[in-house]
């Protein structure tokens, strides 16, 4: 399996096959490089494409 960041994905397919592929919209490919979400893309054995984001864990920031 090879994981590749979205913005390289998203580089190499162009946005509206790489949001094809990832099964959203070309807007929410748009909003997440906007972002500079860190967003890994793996492709499975079968040929398809998931995508997971990396967060800091609590993910929400706590209220002092």
């Amino acid at each position: 399996m090879n994981e590749t960041p979205l913005d390289k994905f998203v580089a190499d397919k162009g946005q509206s096959e790489a949001a094809r592929l990832l099964r959203v919209t070309a807007p929410a490919i748009h909003k997440a490089l906007s972002a500079k979400r860190d967003i890994r893309v793996l492709e499975l054995p079968d040929g398809s494409f998931q995508a997971n984001e990396l967060r800091p864990f609590p993910s929400q920031k706590s209220v002092a």
